[in-house]
């Protein structure tokens, strides 16, 4: 897989693994501060107690938001999950942000690499982003396509666009590390249409 650098230029939430879904939805793996990715049930239409949790769950869920995967190495393996807090921070430096629970099997990969790569998923990859979000699957079987890129970073293939990112921050957020990181090289060429999460499940763009 080619691996064009770029110049120095350039948490949402989702899934049942607590490091991939997690906009405020409380799970071992879930990777994103507030958001209803998690799958978890939530009020809908009810009144849910100012400033509590489900408040917070509730509205998110009716945030759509883009799917990415989030990957690392560490310590000779690839580590990875879903995420739907991906954020773009800056354009100089080029600078995003996601989140993840510190309670999250991914977060001792994320904690210790000085590098990830952050994959912008399509909408045929619904299977993949369920995949990562699921606690104790096998992330990186047989059925998973990737190679490693710059810096050793595990890269998906077929994504829409992905990049690799130097980590230059992990900021305590609750239960929670955001982490700013700066791309350093990526490919944006990927064809399709972007995945989206929506009210707990993963959908498609409409026309």
């Amino acid at each position: 897989m080619t691996a064009p650098t770029l110049p120095t230029a350039p948490y949402a939430p989702f899934a049942p693994d607590a490091s991939t879904a997690s906009h405020a939805s409380g799970g071992a793996d879930r990777a994103a501060p507030a958001g209803a990715a998690d799958g978890s049930p939530g009020p809908e239409g009810g009144t849910a107690r100012p400033g509590s949790p489900e408040l917070l769950r509730s509205v998110f869920r009716r945030h759509a938001a883009g799917v990415a995967v989030i990957t690392a190495e560490s310590g000779g393996r690839p580590a990875g999950f879903t995420a739907t807090s991906l954020n773009s921070v800056s354009a100089e430096p080029p600078l995003l942000s996601f989140t993840i629970g510190t309670g999250s099997s991914s977060w001792p990969a994320v904690r210790d690499s000085d590098y990830l790569g952050v994959h912008i998923l399509g909408e045929h990859q619904r299977e993949l982003a369920g995949l990562f979000a699921r606690s104790g699957a096998d992330r990186f079987g047989p059925g998973t396509g990737w190679a490693a890129g710059p810096h050793g970073v595990p890269l998906l293939d077929g994504v829409l666009a992905w990049l690799v990112c130097r980590v230059v921050a992990r900021v305590p957020a609750g239960e929670h590390r955001v982490i700013i990181a700066e791309a350093v090289a990526g490919d944006p060429a990927g064809e399709g249409r972007p995945l989206l999460y929506h009210q707990g499940s993963f959908n498609a763009l409409r026309d």
